[in-house]
């Protein structure tokens, strides 16, 4: 940060000041995002945040970084989302032709959405604190920003200030205008949360890495048997646990068996998929099409995220085809 953009910005230079928060851009989306869960409520928080720093830059003292300062507000606007936001529901199964099995449950989490990897190009590269303890690529997990939403806002706030980003309880305290033992306090219960929703990393292995041989050959197994509508190859592929869920739907599937259910009700000979692939939460992703028999046109009917654990596929999360615009894709595709 030089001296001279900070005073041309604090005299009303726009092209300063975004010169001054752009490198924090991105980091700052997905800060928003692991908040709200969220990828359009990210932006708009984002959006909010940066507008706040405009008007407030005059008191901007220099007594932390600006980076900081500009997580401070974000935080902030984004526990203000919180606080006013109307409980989002359910929403209903809406495919006429098709009638699901009976779910293994109902998901605690029915407002969550994908974030394109084509947008984590230098957002989770910055500077971590000496308090963080997890990697970046696990906390954009969409099975860690899941965890995430269980928790109360300000728990969840203080657990990716100081274990996500790494910053010191003190530095915490300050950005939430709290003390030091409320945030201590509030971190131990949300460690407490997370554990009760995160499977030990000691139950299952890594997956391979992205685009690895490994990746690729497992991602192309799962390809070919859902376009071929083969059921039994795809669970086949599966581990023993997988989940399939399909926010803002509630409905869940876990175990083999009730996900085979799902699949032979939605996978037919009268129902064919083509899968276009792409990249979601650091995690392998496809836009499904669904071909029209009278013309032929493929509808994007939504979005697949893949969970790999080792050779396999440890969970299966679909979205609204809303989702396919953000990561590029089209919403049909000619016959």
């Amino acid at each position: 940060m030089t001296t001279d953009l900070m005073t041309r910005a604090r005299a009303g230079d726009g092209s300063a000041f975004r010169e001054l928060t752009e490198p924090y851009r991105r980091e700052l989306q997905v800060h928003c995002y692991r908040m709200l869960g969220s990828f359009q409520d990210a932006e708009d928080a984002l959006q909010d945040s940066l507008l706040a720093a405009w008007q407030g830059l005059g008191g901007f003292e220099g007594r932390a970084s600006l980076r900081t300062w500009l997580y401070r507000i974000a935080t902030n606007r984004c526990l203000n989302a919180l606080r006013s936001a109307k409980r989002r529901q359910a929403k209903e199964w809406d495919v006429p032709t098709v009638e699901p099995p009976e779910p293994t449950r109902l998901g605690e989490i029915v407002w969550l959405e994908p974030y394109p990897d084509a947008l984590l190009e230098g957002a989770i590269d910055g500077p971590l604190g000496p308090e963080a303890r997890y990697e970046q690529t696990e906390a954009i997990s969409l099975a860690f920003v899941t965890a995430l939403q269980v928790l109360p806002a300000r728990q969840r706030a203080v657990l990716i200030l100081r274990e996500v980003l790494g910053y010191h309880a003190s530095e915490v305290a300050d950005m939430l205008d709290s003390s030091v033992e409320s945030v201590n306090s509030a971190l131990k219960r949300a460690r407490a949360g997370l554990r009760g929703h995160l499977r030990p990393t000691a139950e299952h292995e890594e997956p391979p890495a992205p685009d690895s041989p490994a990746e690729k050959a497992l991602v192309e197994k799962f390809v070919r048997a859902y376009q071929s509508g083969n059921v039994t190859a795809l669970v086949a592929l599966l581990t023993e646990d997988v989940r399939v869920s399909m926010p803002p739907v509630a409905l869940e599937y876990h175990g083999r068996e009730d996900v085979l259910r799902f699949y032979t009700s939605i996978i037919r000979p009268d129902r064919t998929y083509s899968l276009v692939p792409t990249r979601a939460n650091g995690q392998p992703a496809f836009g499904t099409y669904l071909r029209t028999p009278t013309d032929g046109i493929r509808h994007g009917t939504g979005l697949l995220v893949l969970t790999l654990t080792g050779d396999q596929v440890s969970a299966v999360t679909r979205f609204d085809n809303s989702a396919l615009p953000w990561f590029g894709l089209p919403r049909s595709l000619p016959g």
